[in-house]
């Protein structure tokens, strides 16, 4: 089955309720969450499991270290028993500014604890009683008092080749970001054929190309200059291009930094066109391996957000 998915809340309009009811109808297929520093993962998806009992739901993603792993596994099964058979449990290491500047906690060890969190969440979802000493934590004892009656699939926050290759061999897919329809086989490289690609892929759709440039170049320096996304892209290539923003951003200098980065890696890595473009450049991400575009539709205030969902909905 040929999967469609969009970011819920939806940026500009939230939660509305509605238009998440309508997704089925205009051919989407799924409805994904994202958690940073504003709707928290789960209770959006808890909402759309009600509103659109159709949608395949997932978390991208919630983190390993901003919950203890019990919590995590009750707040998991809570979904998955509104959405039985419908909810992927998408989980990462997120960043330090997530974990420790806003959550209080520590960003240690990243590897491990997500490795140490999905074997953790694999035997509490399933109704075990876990008591274990795993690297990055211990539990003794935890047992979910009403495990969900079809436990949901768990896929992991991967950009490189280590998370990427664990994504593949014990968790049932690899969510990725930030990447151009030609970074796609590079990454499919690290995993099983049949393991579900998922990736959030931004979309703005105006043909104002200089105005989508400025935003873009705005996103990408602060996503980019995160140390986790600028390891992907020296692994992906793009290193020396994106250089002189590094070298700028670590200077201070935030103006230089955005002019830095070139048009080619905006156009690569933002969807901007008309709704027809945008929907052809998001098919050729899926022709060129990804299994599950989530689609995120930025708000530019030219037109209604649920025009846009409407527009961009398959063909």
């Amino acid at each position: 089955m040929a999967r469609w998915g969009i970011t819920i809340p939806f940026a500009g309009s939230g939660l509305d309720r509605e238009l998440i009811a309508e997704l089925p109808s205009l051919g989407y297929t799924d409805a994904w969450s994202a958690e940073v520093n504003g709707n928290d993962g789960f209770t959006p998806l808890a909402l759309a499991a009600e509103w659109a009992p159709e949608l395949r739901l997932g978390t991208a993603i919630v983190p390993v270290s901003t919950r203890g792993p019990g919590l995590l596994a009750m707040t998991a099964a809570t979904v998955a028993d509104r959405a039985p058979g419908r909810f992927l449990l998408g989980i990462g290491a997120s960043s330090p500014a997530i974990v420790e500047r806003w959550n209080a906690g520590e960003f240690v060890k990243p590897f491990a604890r997500t490795r140490d969190t999905l074997r953790f969440l694999r035997r509490a979802l399933d109704g075990e009683k876990v008591t274990e000493d795993y690297e990055t934590f211990s539990v003794q004892g935890f047992k979910l008092e009403r495990a969900p009656k079809t436990p949901p699939k768990i896929v992991l926050a991967a950009l490189r080749p280590r998370m990427l290759r664990l994504a593949a061999a014990e968790a049932d897919g690899a969510i990725t970001n930030w990447l151009s329809p030609a970074d796609v086989q590079k990454v499919r490289d690290e995993i099983h054929d049949e393991t579900e690609l998922i990736a959030r892929l931004f979309i703005i759709v105006s043909e104002d190309a200089d105005r989508v440039r400025a935003i873009g170049r705005r996103m990408i320096a602060g996503y980019l200059t995160v140390p986790v996304y600028a390891a992907f892209h020296d692994w992906l290539g793009r290193g020396e291009m994106l250089r002189p923003m590094h070298e700028a951003w670590a200077a201070g200098d935030r103006a230089a930094a955005l002019k830095a980065i070139p048009d080619e890696v905006v156009d690569d890595l933002i969807i901007h066109g008309t709704a027809e473009q945008c929907r052809a450049r998001v098919n050729e991400y899926v022709e060129n391996g990804l299994t599950t575009p989530v689609l995120a539709p930025l708000d530019l205030g030219d037109q209604p957000m649920d025009q846009t969902v409407r527009n961009l909905a398959p063909q």
